[in-house]
């Protein structure tokens, strides 16, 4: 199926990535040829060597007990998170945690959960699935505008405030503090998707809503930028009050997740490795970020960048409002490069643009990517 030959709908992404392309430059994948395969081989010998035969069977829906308490230990560590190993849920990841989120929520009475905008389709896709409304909330310098907020009447918002998927752009103090005081005076939700917060560069780490407000922020992690997303892994800290209903639907959802993997990523996270790995992670995708950035000064220097500081991914924009950026990147589809428009991404009319990768790319095919990409701007 062409993923550019109508409007995005649910199946969209696993068409592109269905699409054969010799250049993938697609956001939110790591640099999967460097997972850790020795030390997870090595764990996992180990964890099926001691493992008794119990601990073969049905795992405990929360997730394991071992996983629960390394990533309590994670969060203080990386995040500065005092979580409880009982506060953690494991899910598949953050699709699955804004799945639970939404049917929670939905059964609780509420209609409505504002979102970013722009801001990822496919988050916004799993809470319409769970039947809430989604009105947007306008993101500018300082991160998502919490008038606009107040102004859609919602109750509940999601949100990406480390690195704003997908303009990279940091929700500063001022907004934080907005932030916090229209939870409190509404018993407001803030559902905050920690994305891309563990790489960065060119800046320190930013708190997590969560160490502000954690009676009213549902807090979502995953292992699929730390490692790799086929190991569909994630967490979800949820204030108090959702825990119950959260873990009821999560068991009737699958029961839990696979227990073996949650033993060996247990163990590479209270070892060390993970952060050895990430170490190195961020020494990799610097390079890749910096060679994208270099293309694209070369290459597309018209073009307004965004989020260069942290992530996996930078956004470019154009000045020409008739700019298609959804037929722009179909043409750099068709010459073997891979990518996603600005448009697929955003709700209100804004700048065309587009959403590259850098992580899973070596810097000579990003440069050669970013020269399709202005080839083919040319031919428009």
């Amino acid at each position: 199926a062409d993923p550019f030959a109508h409007p995005p709908d649910e199946g969209v992404f696993d068409a592109l990535r269905a699409s054969t392309a010799r250049i993938d430059l697609s956001p939110g994948t790591p640099d999967l040829a460097a997972f850790p395969r020795a030390a997870w081989l090595r764990a996992e010998r180990e964890l099926l060597r001691d493992l008794p035969t119990t601990g073969l069977g049905y795992g405990d829906p929360r997730g394991t007990p071992a996983l629960r308490t390394a990533v309590a230990h994670w969060l203080a560590r990386n995040r500065g998170l005092r979580v409880a190993p009982d506060e953690v849920l494991v899910t598949s990841g953050t699709a699955q945690s804004l799945t639970l989120l939404a049917q929670v929520l939905r059964a609780a009475g509420h209609t409505t959960v504002a979102v970013e905008d722009p801001g990822s389709l496919g988050a916004r896709q799993q809470l319409a699935a769970g039947g809430l409304a989604t009105p947007p909330v306008p993101v500018d310098t300082a991160g998502a505008r919490v008038d606009a907020l107040r102004a859609t009447g919602a109750d509940a918002v999601l949100l990406t405030p480390a690195h704003q998927f997908p303009t990279g752009v940091v929700l500063d103090g001022a907004r934080r503090r907005e932030l916090l005081r229209w939870a409190t005076e509404c018993d407001g939700l803030i559902i905050e998707d920690d994305y891309d917060s563990e790489h960065r560069y060119d800046r320190p780490p930013v708190a997590a809503l969560r160490s502000l407000l954690a009676d009213r922020v549902a807090y979502c992690g995953s292992a699929s930028k730390l490692l790799a997303p086929a190991l569909r892994i994630g967490w979800l800290v949820p204030p108090a009050e959702l825990r119950d209903a959260l873990i009821a639907a999560k068991r009737l959802a699958d029961l839990g997740n696979a227990v073996l993997p949650q033993l060996v990523l247990a163990r590479l996270m209270e070892s060390g490795e993970l952060e050895r790995q990430l170490r190195l992670a961020r020494h990799r995708h610097r390079r890749r970020r910096d060679a994208m950035i270099a293309a694209l000064r070369r290459h597309l220097p018209h073009a307004t960048v965004h989020g260069a500081a942290a992530g996996l991914h930078l956004m470019a924009t154009f000045a020409d409002p008739a700019l298609d950026d959804a037929a722009l990147a179909a043409t750099a589809l068709a010459h073997g490069v891979k990518l996603h428009p600005l448009s697929w991404h955003r709700i209100l009319p804004r700048p065309p643009g587009l959403i590259m990768g850098y992580a899973a790319t070596p810097p000579p095919a990003i440069h050669e990517g970013v020269a399709v990409v202005a080839a083919a701007l040319a031919r428009r």
